[in-house]
């Protein structure tokens, strides 16, 4: 398993975080059907804090996370949770059983943690790349152009390019 990737991938979005103002996290954007940049961000942030929850009792359900508001406008406590995945994320394969609500049904179905976790930076790729339609707003924020962009991608452009 390349934890290295999915620390790369959060510490590009901390990179952002470290530059923008409380205010404009916080700032609904039209484009992005009036989420803000501190909503994505959170989403990112709780659904890695459940597979690392989950991992010691092996039941994950996605559904059944905080939903901490101050992560979402606070980007200093983003960062310090980002930091907090990364410090935790490398751990041994196992089974888990994923969880999940789907209106009135629990589905229950066998998975593991290198799944999710791979899941979940597909996850975070898809969100920074909604979080990059927001920082065209903000003229003062600066991203690398292939944040939001899926590894595959990379290297089918790359491959393009020569």
């Amino acid at each position: 398993m390349n934890f290295t990737l999915v620390k790369q991938t959060l510490s590009e979005l901390q990179h952002l975080l470290n530059q923008i103002s409380e205010e404009d996290f916080s700032k609904p954007i039209q484009y992005l059907s009036n989420a803000s940049i501190g909503e994505h961000t959170r989403h990112i942030i709780e659904l890695f804090q459940c597979v690392l929850n989950s991992y010691e009792i092996g039941l994950l359900n996605y559904d059944n996370r905080e939903r901490n508001l101050f992560i979402q406008t606070n980007p200093s406590f983003a960062i310090e949770k980002i930091d907090e995945i990364c410090n935790g994320i490398e751990k041994e394969n196992k089974e888990l059983i994923l969880e999940s609500n789907f209106f009135n049904e629990i589905s229950r179905m066998n998975t593991n943690y290198f799944r999710e976790v791979i899941y979940n930076l597909e996850h975070c790729i898809h969100h920074q790349a909604l979080i990059k339609v927001a920082v065209f707003e903000f003229e003062y924020l600066n991203v690398n152009e292939n944040f939001g962009v899926a590894p595959s991608t990379i290297v089918y452009r790359n491959q393009c390019a020569q």
